[in-house]
């Protein structure tokens, strides 16, 4: 019952800012899930060796987040300067007497942080401004309706494990639940969210979603699994993290972002 709560009143959430705000209030709230996630990856790449220097790789983050929706921004400089501000940080630790592998791994794991966190919930905003609120609704319930078409399908018909040593519930089957499911979701729905998309064009997109879907999802569980921990954080009650919620949409959502820019700009 409490994760049922808990999944209603984030999607009621999720829905009512995406639909009813601007662009530039979607940035803010990427910015604050920004922070939340990589407080996150920071206490989950700890237990790895890595000491992340946190104001740092969380200040090259959010700046992540920031310039990706906005193509005429240098993000080149912003990421340049980033970099430079991580290592900085690090060389600190080790003036303060961090020794050198912590260090050294940290540097890594904050300028990854920035990649793998900034860039997806940037995009996710690049989405909005490229495709509007109908665009954003379509990718979340790509994702959403695929992790729920596979969890069916492995669950009714999963006899063969995808991915055993990082994710021993994930089964072939129910992967092929998704590569099915998603796309005739994108056929019907996507030309009524994404008016310039016909259905043919924008169908094929859900296999590579669903892929991409997937992926992030081992990918979290890999590093979950190396720090010995079973949810990312118990921020969210019945449901982990945020990492844990948007782990396939942090994969996906640059995919469907080059998809847009695409077709809005060919």
């Amino acid at each position: 019952m409490t994760r049922f709560i808990s999944g209603v009143l984030l999607a009621a959430t999720f829905f009512a800012l995406v639909w009813f705000s601007s662009a530039t209030v979607l940035l803010f709230v990427a910015l604050a899930v920004g922070i939340l996630a990589f407080q996150e990856f920071a206490q989950m790449t700890r237990p790895l060796g890595a000491e992340v220097p946190k104001m740092p790789a969380l200040l090259a983050t959010l700046a992540a987040v920031a310039i990706v929706p906005f193509p005429y921004v240098a993000g080149e400089a912003v990421v340049g300067m980033g970099v430079a501000l991580i290592a900085v940080g690090a060389m600190t630790k080790v003036a303060r007497g961090i020794e050198f592998r912590p260090a050294a791994s940290g540097a890594i794991a904050g300028g990854f942080a920035a990649v793998y966190i900034g860039l997806p919930l940037g995009a996710l905003v690049g989405v909005h401004i490229f495709g509007g609120r109908g665009a954003v609704m379509l990718l979340v319930a790509t994702i959403v309706i695929s992790d729920t078409a596979q969890y069916y399908a492995g669950r009714t018909f999963g006899r063969h494990p995808l991915a055993p040593r990082l994710s021993p519930k994930k089964t072939i089957e129910g992967a092929i639940g998704g590569f099915v499911v998603a796309p005739l979701f994108l056929y019907f729905a996507g030309p009524y969210l994404v008016p310039v998309a016909t259905p043919l064009l924008i169908a094929p997109l859900g296999i590579v979603l669903v892929a991409a879907g997937i992926a992030g999802d081992l990918f979290e569980s890999m590093i979950k699994r190396a720090a010995e921990m079973k949810d990312s954080s118990a921020l969210i009650p019945g449901h982990g993290g945020v990492l844990d919620r948007i782990d396939a949409l942090l994969f996906a959502t640059p995919v469907f972002y080059a998809y847009l820019r695409w077709l809005y700009t060919a």
